[in-house]
Order: structure tokens, then C-alpha cells, then sequence
């Protein structure tokens, strides 16, 4: 429990008014996407890395966890004060310290939301590619903690191939830099890396240097309409092979496709099973011809319908379709298990009907979405909790789609982290010796488990 005394004390290290233990306060900050709730005792607002250096070194004196948080958009737990203790969240440190224009790298303080840095570096001229669904409210802090990808992640790739360099304070106070503005650098361990995905349990962000690239002059958009999941994957094959990596290739199966013609009076024709959303960009005079070679390849592969966007106006509609899928699913069931398995892209309709058989098995809807051009499927078991036994059904299910998505060679997470809600099925995907390797390290940098812990292995 925290007393009053370290309640003071937290108060003298950043100021009385950036310091919260009133239940309410609480409760804003006890949550995530999950939609799980731990309540904290206290939440700090640093304004720098010297004030969390000195909140970790009190931690450590006093032996008081401390939860990192960005904004709390996380769909694995990442965030959670499963141990109350202290929230400490970087919402004050929301700062873009510099756009260097002729280098093509930014300097970015920790709760800079996502969206908001795109727009100040696309003004510019310049472009930063990763593109998470939360883009709007998360913050790059968040993103790299996680290592947020996104469906420009089938061209561009995810959250650490653009990080070049980090401020981090460690578990134990001190303050540190990884790499820097240099777009090569190989001396000494790649701490940068490792920090990228770790889920706030080796380090806090403080600073963060960004690679950037030219923003691409134009881009274009197409809706295309299979009669089946199996058509739709080959055609992402087929675009591939052919050497053409659009800037994003989201499918929606059928179940998605459904729901979204309920929620939103989308019209398409009956036969349709599977949507590919697929968008390329670059000069303006090779966007046509891609388009057209992009539909001539996918043509014989079950097309139904194929819509290209003539105008931005109207790529925006075919992308609110997308972003309509999230909002519906709450028609099937009100309860959400949103899982982000991937596998190798080839065996997106295999793992599919895997699926298919897991919600058949245990009578509960699940619905598929996500970024086809990666193999990332967007696994959603949709329940009613307040039904006896649905949630037992559905924990049942979704074991039985990792050990599928395992069996494809693919993975259990391709971009939601690990947090509380993956931790119990660490041992499908990693063996007891890597484990160990990744626990020893977390017991080096943090000897007194006081960062983030219980995430990602439970018994850390």
C-alpha cells in the first residue's frame, strides 16, 4: 500500500497537481482495451526523463511497482496495474522536439498521438509510414513499446524498422540512449531493438528519434469483391509474384463482409464472400497502370466486383468500409475477443478454415479480418458473458486457434503484444529455454520486478 509519506514524496518529485489517488482518477487510468480493470493507488504525470528517473529510484527504495502508459488503446493488457502500485503515464511529455528536414528524422517526446506526428510531418513533405487502427488517440511511446504495425505494414513494414535511436530511464533510475540520428550505427548490443516490443517491462521511453521517408506524390484505391477466402488469398499471392507490393492488401471474409452490409446498407452483389482492400501509391503517372495490371492479374481468381477510387473523396468511402468492421461486430455478439494471430500469407485460407471449424466446434461466432499482405488475421470470438458458459467456450476457442495458427508456422501475435491476455499461452510459441534467456534479462535490468510486472510472463 502506498502511504502518505510516499504520496508526498511522489508530489515533491513532480509537483502536487500531477499526482492522483482519488478513486475516480483511478478508475480512468485502471483500464485498457481489453476492457479489464485493475485499480492503481497512485497516477504520476512526469514532464521528463530526470522525474522518472527519480520516481524509479523511489520504487526501487520502497519496492512499489510502476505500470508505464500511453493511452491505454492496448488490446492485450500491456498497460494494466495488475498490481496496483503506480500508474506513471507520459501523457504530459507530448512534445515533437524536431523535424529534420535534410536528414529525414524526427525527434519525438514519448505521448506525441500518432496521427498528429503524421500530419506534422506529411505538411513537410516527409512520411511516416506505420499506420495502427488507434493511430487517432495512440501515442508513439505506445507503438514502440508494442511495436505497432498497421496495413501499410505489407510495404513499409512496422514500428522498429523506423526507430533509430531511443531515451530510455531503466527499472533501477538510470537514464540512457540507444543508437541516434545516424541511419547506421552497429556498435555495441542493439538495445534499440530489443526495447522495441518490449512491452514496458525493460525500460521507459522518454525520447524517441524516427526515421522518415519522402511522402509518395499520389495514391490509389480498389474495392475488389471474391466469391470465396481461397480467391481473395491467391490473389494476394498472384499481386506479389508479380512483383508489385502495394501499400496495403486488408481482406474481409465473409462473416465480415456480412456484418458490415447490416451496419452500414453496404451494397454488393449476392456471391460475394471475401473483400480485398488494396491501395498503392508512388508517381502519380504509375498508378494508373498498377491499378489496371493489379485487376488483370486478380481477375481470374472468383472476382465479383472491382471498385477503384477516381478521387480522394471516394477512397476515403471504400476505407470507412474497413473501418466500419470494428463498430459492427457488435451486432453479432456485445462481447469481443479481439487476436491477432499471423501466419505465412499462403496459408491465410487454410488457417481460415481452421477457424471456421474452431467456431463451428464450440457454436460461437468468430469473425475474420486483417492485413492479407502479411498474413496477419484479426481474429474476433464473438460472446455474450452474461450466457453460462460462453466465456469458458471461448477461451477454449482461442487456445484452439493459437495452437492453428502455430501448426501453419505462423505465430500468436503479429502486432498486439503479449501483456496479461497472451501470457498464459507463452509456452505454445516459446520454448522453456528461451524463456529463460528472455526472463534473465529482464532479471539483470530489473533486480526488484518493479517495471510492468506479471506482463508477458506471469510469474515475473
Amino acid at each position: 500500500m502506498l502511504d502518505n509519506r510516499i504520496l508526498r514524496e511522489l508530489e515533491t518529485l513532480v509537483g502536487k497537481d500531477n499526482v492522483f489517488a482519488d478513486k475516480a482518477d483511478l478508475i480512468c487510468y485502471s483500464y485498457d482495451a481489453t476492457q479489464q480493470r485493475y485499480l492503481p493507488e497512485a497516477v504520476v504525470h512526469p514532464a521528463s526523463a530526470a522525474e522518472i528517473s527519480r520516481i524509479m529510484q523511489l520504487a526501487n527504495r520502497e519496492k512499489i511497482p510502476v505500470f508505464p502508459r500511453g493511452a491505454g488503446s492496448g488490446f492485450s493488457g500491456g498497460s494494466l496495474p495488475t498490481k496496483g502500485g503506480v500508474v506513471l503515464t507520459t501523457e504530459r511529455m507530448d512534445r515533437i522536439l524536431e523535424i529534420d528536414q535534410e536528414n529525414l528524422v524526427a525527434t519525438v517526446e514519448p505521448g506525441v498521438v500518432t496521427e498528429q506526428f503524421q500530419q506534422a510531418v506529411e505538411k513537410v513533405g516527409l512520411f511516416y509510414p506505420p499506420d495502427p487502427a488507434s493511430l487517432k488517440f495512440s501515442t508513439l511511446g505506445g507503438n514502440v513499446a508494442e511495436c505497432a504495425g498497421g496495413p501499410r505494414c505489407v510495404k513499409y513494414g512496422v514500428t522498429k524498422d523506423y526507430i533509430l535511436g531511443l531515451e530510455v530511464v531503466t527499472p533501477t533510475g538510470d537514464i540512457i540512449t540507444t543508437g541516434g540520428p545516424t541511419m547506421k550505427g552497429v556498435v555495441g548490443y542493439d538495445l534499440t531493438k530489443l526495447l522495441c516490443g518490449s512491452e514496458g517491462t525493460l525500460g521507459i521511453i522518454t525520447k524517441i528519434v524516427i526515421k522518415l521517408l519522402p511522402l509518395p506524390e499520389a495514391k490509389k484505391t480498389m474495392l475488389v469483391l471474391f466469391d470465396s477466402i481461397d480467391g481473395a488469398a491467391r490473389a494476394v499471392s498472384s499481386i506479389v509474384g508479380a512483383k508489385i507490393i502495394p501499400t496495403t492488401l486488408e481482406f474481409m471474409d465473409g462473416r465480415t463482409l456480412d456484418c458490415v452490409k447490416q451496419a452500414t446498407g453496404l451494397q454488393v452483389p449476392e456471391a460475394a464472400r471475401a473483400v480485398l482492400i488494396i491501395e498503392v501509391d508512388g508517381d502519380q503517372e504509375f498508378l494508373d497502370k498498377q491499378a489496371e495490371k493489379i485487376a488483370a492479374i486478380i481477375q481470374p481468381l472468383g472476382v465479383v466486383e472491382t471498385r477503384i477510387a477516381a478521387t480522394p473523396a471516394e477512397s476515403e468511402a471504400l476505407w470507412a468500409i474497413r473501418r466500419a468492421v470494428s463498430p459492427s461486430l457488435r451486432k453479432v455478439n456485445p462481447d469481443k475477443f479481439n487476436e491477432d494471430i499471423c501466419v505465412p500469407r499462403s496459408k491465410v485460407p487454410e488457417m481460415i478454415r481452421k477457424v471456421d471449424a474452431i467456431s463451428e466446434k464450440y457454436g460461437i461466432p468468430i469473425v475474420n479480418f486483417g492485413h492479407a499482405g502479411d498474413g496477419n488475421i484479426h481474429v474476433n470470438v464473438m460472446i455474450d458473458k452474461k450466457v453460462p458458459g460462453e466465456l469458458e467456450k471461448a477461451e477454449k476457442a482461442i487456445e484452439e486457434v493459437f495452437r492453428g495458427a502455430l501448426e501453419l508456422g505462423g505465430t500468436m501475435s503479429g502486432e498486439h503484444g503479449v501483456g496479461i491476455a497472451k501470457a498464459p499461452y507463452i509456452p505454445l510459441e516459446i520454448t522453456p529455454q528461451t524463456a529463460a534467456y528472455m526472463k534473465a534479462l529482464k532479471k539483470a535490468l530489473d533486480p526488484n520486478n518493479i517495471l510492468n510486472p506479471g506482463k508477458i510472463f506471469l510469474d515475473n
